[in-house]
């Protein structure tokens, strides 16, 4: 059983994307509220309005959490109209970008940019999202040698369904948001969910991954597949409780690349492990069961020598899964670098 830490009792917040700067562990949740709104596929239940940065003194653990405030609202971007969800932070020369998404005013999901000189804030969001980006749940992984990858995407509500290359048995479906990329544009998630899943054949449509640009504001490249193998060396199938749903997360571990990502509506945190930044990555195994309320976000980075887990549940609100709180564990690998499965309701 994982001891666990809830991080941040005073307030609701999710989504967390960690990172070691200036030796010290900064945590960048989604800040969640009641909005009252009603519970869809589409996740408007869940209208994120701004943004904190929480700092840790010491151990994840048991160090003392600090919030440094909002870094941003959603009215400080242009672009924005609402849904300020999952993001993450990279640094580069000095610099700190927030790579974040949210819901324009014509209903589109994207990616945006907003640039600090601290880890803590505040941040200054850019005018226009990144060209060529859609979608949700952006983690920024920097590599050995310094080149910065941002991968994301998330299906139902945050549309990734609607922006796949068509392929053999899929009918693309002619809308607006089709050009991007020479993607097309597969239909909004109430039509296309039941279908998405329905067909256990089907290959499981996949995140993406993009390399940045030099100046980290935009994609140097058109978005690359992030193909996820199973045993059979074949894509995992539509089918599979373990395919990919949402909430990319990237790190190193002894030289291999550590894919994770949530399942959505079968509720795991699952991993998969390849030899280079764009994969293909081979499925491994479950590193978090299910937990209470519906979405599973996480990071994992290492601290002073230990890794950790930090991902969120709804138990202090009650199950509702639009308020939910921060949580911390230990993560370990056994002698062959598999990472030892955590049961998420212990010590809920």
């Amino acid at each position: 059983m994982a001891n666990k830490r809830y991080l941040f009792p005073a307030d609701f917040m999710a989504d967390p994307a960690v990172h070691v700067y200036n030796g010290k562990v900064f945590v960048y949740p989604s800040h969640d509220w009641e909005a009252h709104a009603a519970e869809d596929d589409d996740g408007g239940h869940f209208q994120m309005k701004d943004y904190h940065a929480l700092s840790i003194d010491g151990d994840p653990m048991t160090g003392n959490v600090n919030d440094h405030g909002v870094i941003f609202d959603v009215k400080d971007v242009q672009w924005a109209e609402k849904q300020l969800w999952d993001s993450d932070v990279v640094e580069k020369d000095g610099k700190y970008y927030y790579i974040f998404s949210a819901k324009g005013y014509d209903g589109v999901f994207r990616l945006g940019v907003a640039v600090a000189d601290k880890p803590e804030g505040p941040f200054k969001p850019q005018p226009q999202p990144i060209r060529g980006s859609f979608s949700i749940d952006p983690c920024a992984f920097k590599d050995d040698d310094g080149t910065i990858y941002t991968y994301f995407g998330g299906l139902w509500g945050g549309q990734l369904q609607w922006w796949q290359p068509f392929e053999p048995g899929y009918a693309p479906v002619h809308g607006k948001h089709g050009d991007d990329n020479g993607l097309v544009d597969m239909g909004s998630a109430p039509t296309r969910s039941g279908e998405l899943f329905a067909q256990p054949d089907m290959p499981a449509l996949p995140s993406f991954v993009v390399k940045m640009s030099d100046d980290v504001l935009q994609f140097a490249e058109a978005p690359r597949r992030v193909v996820i193998l199973g045993e059979d060396g074949k894509p995992l199938k539509a089918s599979d409780p373990h395919r990919f749903f949402e909430a990319s997360w990237m790190h190193k571990y002894n030289g291999k690349y550590y894919f994770s990502y949530s399942t959505g509506d079968s509720h795991y945190l699952c991993y998969a492990t390849g030899d280079n930044p764009y994969g293909p990555f081979t499925y491994q195994g479950v590193i978090l069961t299910p937990v209470v309320g519906w979405t599973t976000h996480h990071a994992i980075a290492e601290v002073n020598g230990k890794w950790y887990l930090f991902h969120h549940d709804c138990v202090p609100s009650d199950g509702k899964t639009w308020l939910r709180s921060l949580k911390v564990c230990e993560l370990q690998y056994d002698k062959d670098g598999k990472i030892l499965t955590i049961e998420g309701l212990d010590n809920a």
